[in-house]
């Protein structure tokens, strides 16, 4: 395990650790430790716990922690953070790191329904894949539910906050999700091994290992309590080796957030900005376009206009006047998966133009 310092990551990359494990196995618990012993350290904080019976963000940002401030805390409350990367995860990564004092660490609390390896794979979006890396990957597991034969403590609960999110796109059985969890991981944390005997937490450990790639660490965590040097700068660069690690979905389409494409389009002046929204949201549909964002000149307008796109869902503003030593050039981003077809998006978004 590298490092024994809270990160030893280049400053030109902030360091993720990414904690993922089911309802109940003592996630909210671990971080709030992270938080009370940062040391100095500025963390940041994803939550993705959801619903009724989801993490409740006020229980975190009553820790008081200078180092961790409750605006240091986003919750992403749509759904399973695997099935919402483009919609929510990556604009919140993107609004993090673009602070003008951008955060030391940051900590993304996945739903125990959550598919670790899209999440990390979604670190090679372009927008964030030269700024932030996944320090490691950190998964949870109950001991004391272990050693009674289940993987989450409370399997009802587990069930209504499936039930409850309508944004999940994949049915996986809890030992699949489990199985992914595991085989992600870079350090397995047991929880709640105070509950049982030692015995017993040595041979859950050991039935684990051989379910997990070599060279996993494991620690005991009692009451939450794991010194953030033994979870934290890791410096792995977990999304240049996910492709590695083996996930029941590594067939499914839906998850294959890999590989992408990205490429600047140069417009004309716009004549009317619901029609260029119009043709934004068409082409997004017609060519499985993920975003597109970036400034657009409007005819006879002094403000420039902003325009940010997810998916087909597009919104455009006035942001400010042009200044008088910038150009008034119309420019967009365009990213979606690897193979777009740049000509045909060029001409879809040109139409009508003056």
């Amino acid at each position: 395990m590298a490092g024994n310092t809270l990160s030893n990551t280049p400053a030109s990359k902030i360091p993720a650790t990414v904690v993922t494990g089911f309802l109940g196995a003592g996630k909210s618990t671990l971080i709030r430790s992270l938080i009370n012993n940062a040391r100095g350290k500025r963390l940041a904080l994803i939550i993705n716990e959801f619903g009724d019976v989801g993490v409740d963000g006020d229980v975190l940002k009553a820790c008081g922690s200078e180092d961790c401030t409750e605006e240091d805390i986003v919750e992403l409350a749509n759904g399973c953070i695997c099935c919402t990367v483009a919609d929510d995860f990556l604009p919140t990564m993107k609004q993090l790191i673009d602070r003008p004092s951008p955060p030391d660490h940051i900590i993304i609390e996945t739903s125990g329904l959550a598919l670790p390896k899209p999440l990390v794979q979604a670190f090679n979006w372009p927008e964030i894949r030269t700024r932030v890396t996944v320090d490691g990957v950190v998964t949870l597991v109950d001991a004391d539910a272990m050693s009674q034969g289940r993987f989450v403590g409370d399997e009802d609960a587990l069930a209504h906050q499936r039930a409850q999110d309508d944004a999940l796109d994949h049915e996986s059985p809890i030992e699949e999700l489990f199985e992914d969890q595991l085989q992600c991981a870079d350090l397995i944390v047991l929880t709640k091994t105070d509950l049982i005997e030692q015995g017993q937490t040595d041979r859950i450990e050991a039935d684990l290992r051989t379910q997990t790639r070599p060279g996993v660490h494991f620690l005991q965590a009692v009451q939450g309590g794991i010194s953030p040097e033994a979870l934290l700068g890791l410096d792995l660069a977990v999304e240049g080796q996910i492709d590695e690690r083996h996930s029941h979905h590594d067939h499914e389409g839906d998850h294959d957030h890999d590989d992408f494409d990205s490429f600047v389009l140069e417009l004309d002046e716009c004549d009317d900005p619901d029609a260029l929204a119009a043709r934004i949201r068409k082409t997004a549909t017609d060519h499985n376009v993920l975003r597109i964002k970036g400034f657009i000149a409007v005819k006879d307008k002094d403000m420039r206009l902003q325009v940010q796109a997810v998916g087909p869902r597009v919104a455009h503003h006035f942001d400010r006047a042009w200044r008088s030593d910038e150009p008034r050039k119309s420019r967009l981003v365009v990213i979606g998966c690897s193979g777009l077809d740049r000509l045909a998006i060029s001409k879809a978004l040109n139409v009508g133009q003056a």
